[in-house]
């Protein structure tokens, strides 16, 4: 196994030396470095220089990120390393399990405990060999009863709160998650041989045939039939860590058989709206999501809701919204546009769907209300307003699904509009 030089910076860093350090934790946090990019880093610094921080940062970003979800990764390993000034006191603080009441609290930023793991590379704070004995004897009893096991907290864990190996085991956990859902009646009628109601029509048919005769009642009941599943999916800059994993777990629910979807659409939308239902059929996760990620090129962007919704309603909700379609609409509301026109394509979609199901990651907090005007616009207009910031949160959608008089949240933010 090969060993790694130490993350601490010397008395008389070496630039190069360093870059090479700072190589080795983004590759460790998950990005794909090699070192044909390391020696590309070093040739655009010396070409660049090293007068300015800012230069410096964008140029090592230049070289080592080739794709949009690399860029937050980027900048806390970047912050951690180079700029924060006690950086291996912070990690170290990242990684200790706080204590109520005697450490501070305080939520991880989006790819900070990532950035941690990739620096400390697997180093631990030292403790003391030998604990001095106290004069009496203290026995200390623990209940753990109602403590959570790892599986438990991993389910309630926010996604962009989790390590690199947290969300390899969120991720094959939303690949065995499933989202049934009840059949809807149809008005066609299908014969059978018990239950049902009487049938006179058939009845008189088969009779004619035996010369009159009735000797059986035929009997039909209503077949049924499966809606189709449309999710429209916000992966703007400040929805991109929540999207990616809402993906993983629509290409399960795309590929899983026997949970009732008759077919499964999916669109995302920044600045403009895509179509990447093809992609998610393919049985690999990583390749579907690959060519997903290359077909919609606004990842990390802006945000224009109220125009990708209308572009939705235009060109697609008469081809993929028929046959009492349920739709997942996954956004932080959080749009700049006119929210005039924001209302009225929400409205409209409402309208043509059999359920809009919301599923906001902002309703995490405990305090949120809709005060965003892309929130307010779009709050009146939807079935059921839920949070979708967690593995437990996407499990609830099968409450959502099973229960249409669940409204979620909708009723209590709305007394507050």
């Amino acid at each position: 196994m090969p060993e790694y030089a130490p993350l601490d910076l010397p008395e008389t860093p070496q630039l190069i030396q360093n870059i090479t350090w700072f190589a080795r934790a983004l590759r460790k946090a998950g990005l794909p470095i090699g070192p044909g990019r390391v020696a590309e880093a070093i040739r655009a610094v010396v070409a660049a220089g090293f007068t300015s921080r800012e230069d410096f940062f964008y140029t090592l970003r230049a070289c080592f990120c080739s794709r949009p979800e690399h860029l937050v990764v980027f900048a806390q390993v970047f912050r951690l390393y180079w700029r924060d000034p006690r950086y291996m006191e912070h990690m170290m603080a990242m990684m200790l399990p706080a204590v109520r009441g005697v450490q501070e609290e305080r939520r991880a930023r989006p790819a900070e405990k990532r950035a941690a793991e990739a620096l400390l590379d697997g180093a631990t704070p030292d403790l003391p060999e030998t604990l001095p004995e106290p004069e009496e004897e203290l026995k200390i009893e623990v209940d753990a009863s109602r403590t959570m096991s790892g599986q438990e907290r991993l389910r309630t864990l926010d996604f962009e709160q989790m390590s690199t190996e947290e969300m390899t085991q969120a991720k094959r956990m939303l690949a065995r998650l499933t989202l049934p859902v009840p059949p809807l009646p149809s008005r066609r009628l299908r014969a059978t041989s018990s239950g049902g109601r009487y049938d006179a029509r058939r009845t008189l048919r088969l009779a004619m045939r035996r010369g009159g005769e009735i000797r059986d009642l035929a009997r039909v009941e209503p077949r049924v039939r499966w809606p189709n599943l449309v999710v429209l999916c916000d992966i703007s800059g400040s929805m991109s860590q929540y999207s990616r994993m809402v993906l993983h777990f629509l290409h399960a629910v795309s590929n899983a058989k026997g949970q009732g979807w008759a077919q499964v659409h999916a669109f995302t939308f920044g600045t403009r709206l895509t179509n990447i239902t093809r992609h998610l059929r393919g049985r690999d996760v990583d390749a579907a999501l690959a060519a997903a990620g290359a077909e919609a090129q606004d990842w990390e962007g802006g945000t224009r809701i109220g125009a990708c919704l209308r572009a939705f309603n235009r060109d697609w909700s008469r081809r993929v919204l028929g046959q009492g379609a349920v739709v997942l609409l996954i956004t932080d509301g959080l749009d700049r546009d006119d929210p005039d026109q924001l209302a009225r394509e929400t409205e409209r979609l409402q309208l043509s769907c059999r359920r809009l199901i919301w599923l906001n990651p902002l309703l995490r907090w405990d305090g949120f209300a809709p005060k965003a005007r892309g929130i307010a616009a779009m709050l009146p207009h939807v079935d059921s307003f839920r949070a979708g910031h967690s593995i437990a949160s996407l499990e609830a959608l099968v409450m959502a699904l099973s229960r249409p008089d669940d409204p979620g949240e909708k009723s209590r933010l709305m007394a507050l509009l």
